[in-house]
């Protein structure tokens, strides 16, 4: 069985396919993963050995290019690194969280729209379902969508908050801070800590977060590799019962 490390940020996806999103989770071996529709992201042991590497090949398919954030150690011969920057991990310490009266829910009727905005702002992947993974909140303006944010990973006890993004035409009037406090608000209405990741290249953002009461827990880094053919075992990705 798939483990988690000493804390459950420390293996996010593992712990969120694991726990509150087991109903998402594919898995093949100890390798899980959300449906491609879902999320990118894929859950490896906090230790892999060969087998986990070629359940992981096989899963991804040949010659995909597979996210392995948080990743720290050396990708098996026949593996290519293909993106890699350093990352961060904040969590939070005094959010002045609170529901916002403008901002209003979206569902997967939003979807079109919510593509669109994350094509225009490049927050992070935000696949047709994403939707799914938790509470999404949006601003709109003479009923364009010009700004949202909302919940992805979900390990025990925490929710990470992500697709943080606003129209260009917006910026510069807090409303992404509005809807980063208003999401906290709901997950802490629910009894658990919000939590985000960010590129630790991004000064300006972490200033931000930091000012409103996000603290750095632990560096990280986001890379993906190119999988390698995998074995013609006949096994196939399985959802997890």
């Amino acid at each position: 069985m798939s483990t988690v490390g000493e804390h459950v940020l420390d293996n996010p996806a593992l712990a969120s396919l694991t726990g509150p999103h087991a109903h998402f989770a594919e898995r093949r071996g100890r390798v899980l993963r959300y449906p491609v529709d879902v999320s990118p992201w894929l859950a490896l042991p906090d230790e892999p050995d060969a087998d986990d590497w070629a359940d992981l090949a096989a899963l991804a398919g040949p010659g995909a290019e597979v996210p392995l954030p948080g990743f720290r150690g050396q990708v098996p011969d026949g593996w290519e690194i293909t993106f890699r920057i350093e990352g961060v991990q904040l969590v939070d310490d005094g959010l002045a969280a609170a529901p916002d009266a403008e901002a209003v829910r979206l569902g997967p009727a939003d979807v079109p729209e919510m593509l669109g905005l994350v094509e225009r702002t490049r927050p992070g992947p935000f696949l047709p379902r994403t939707v799914e993974l938790g509470t999404y909140l949006g601003i709109r303006r003479e009923g364009t969508l010009v700004a949202m944010a909302g919940e992805r990973l979900h390990p025990p006890g925490w929710t990470e908050i992500s697709a943080v993004c606003t129209d260009p035409a917006f910026r510069g009037e807090g409303l992404a801070t509005r809807l980063i406090l208003a999401v906290a608000h709901g997950i802490r209405e629910r009894g658990e800590t919000p939590f985000l990741h960010t590129s630790a290249e991004n000064t300006g953002a972490i200033r931000l977060y930091e000012s409103l009461g996000f603290r750095l827990r632990r560096r990280t880094a986001f890379l993906a590799a190119r999988a390698p053919a995998p074995l013609a075992d006949g096994r196939e990705a399985v959802p997890v019962a």
